[in-house]
């Protein structure tokens, strides 16, 4: 004959079956969030189109970006509508702007200002940005006001910019305000042109210098990247930022502060693993 449960017994077997269906559920989420952890300090992933938001780890933590800086240099020049075939003398002025960071471009070059936006934009040349900037009709302080103007016409509320190159700590944003910075420079054709070039040479007062791209991923036939743009500084750590066809998808991928040479692109590979196993269960906030 089957011995009937004590009320007390029922109660402690459904209590265990809960705790059981918890810690599986708990575990499972775990796995799928272990599965993106990252290396980097902030990071966004977001549907461009719908602007929803796949991933994000503190997005909204107002940090250095370094050359993620550029862009929006490049798209000042762009709304100025200043003759990119136009040539710009280096002067040393764009030395002293870069506080000590190492460039091919020497004092008394005569570059094109397309030239310069494409090393800017390509090979993060941060004399090249200094120049676009020194060159700017007013100069650079006009230069630095039509970017922080640039900005909040975007809405990039916690960001601010100092100068063109990336090179000081203070220029700040966010993760969030940098998606609306890819978004919007996704809409210059020149910009993802430039910004995905795998390699180039320009002519500079009749000598030949070859360049490359600083974010290798624009080489590799598993992406399919559409806008691209590298950044580091100390303050700043290794940043990344991409327009990008992932799991059929239009994505804006952005990675800041992220701790060794390699973690950066490490980072963006497992994202992009994470998304294509369809393992989005487990989003991170």
């Amino acid at each position: 004959m089957q011995r009937k449960l004590h009320p007390l017994e029922g109660i402690v077997a459904m209590c265990a079956l809960v705790l059981v269906l918890f810690l599986s559920v708990g575990f499972a989420q775990a796995q799928d969030v272990r599965k993106i952890a990252l290396r980097s300090s902030s990071a966004l992933v977001q549907d461009a189109e719908t602007g929803e938001i796949v991933f994000g780890k503190n997005a909204d933590a107002v940090v250095p970006i370094a050359s993620i800086t550029k862009l929006m240099t490049a798209m000042v020049i762009l709304d100025s509508g200043l003759d990119l075939e136009e040539k710009v003398v280096l002067h040393r002025e764009d030395a002293v702007a870069m506080k000590g960071s190492r460039s091919r471009l020497r004092t008394g070059l005569s570059i094109t200002r397309g030239d310069l936006l494409l090393l800017a934009l390509m090979s993060s040349e941060n004399r090249a940005a200094a120049a676009l900037g020194q060159s700017y009709p007013g100069g650079m302080e006009v230069f630095v006001d039509a970017m922080n103007a640039k900005a909040a016409v975007l809405q990039m509320n916690e960001s601010r910019f100092v100068e063109p190159t990336g090179l000081s700590p203070a220029n700040v944003s966010t993760a969030s305000d940098l998606a609306k910075m890819v978004r919007a420079a996704h809409e210059y054709p020149l910009i993802r042109e430039y910004s995905t070039k795998e390699r180039a040479s320009i002519r500079a007062s009749n000598r030949p210098l070859a360049y490359g791209n600083t974010n290798g991923l624009v080489r590799s036939k598993h992406w399919d990247i559409e806008l691209s743009k590298t950044g580091y500084i100390s303050e700043a750590g290794r940043c990344l930022v991409m327009h990008v066809r992932l799991a059929d998808k239009d994505l804006i991928v952005v990675l800041l502060d992220s701790w060794g040479k390699h973690s950066r692109v490490g980072d963006a590979n497992r994202i992009k693993k994470w998304l294509e196993s369809g393992a989005t269960t487990g989003r991170s906030s």
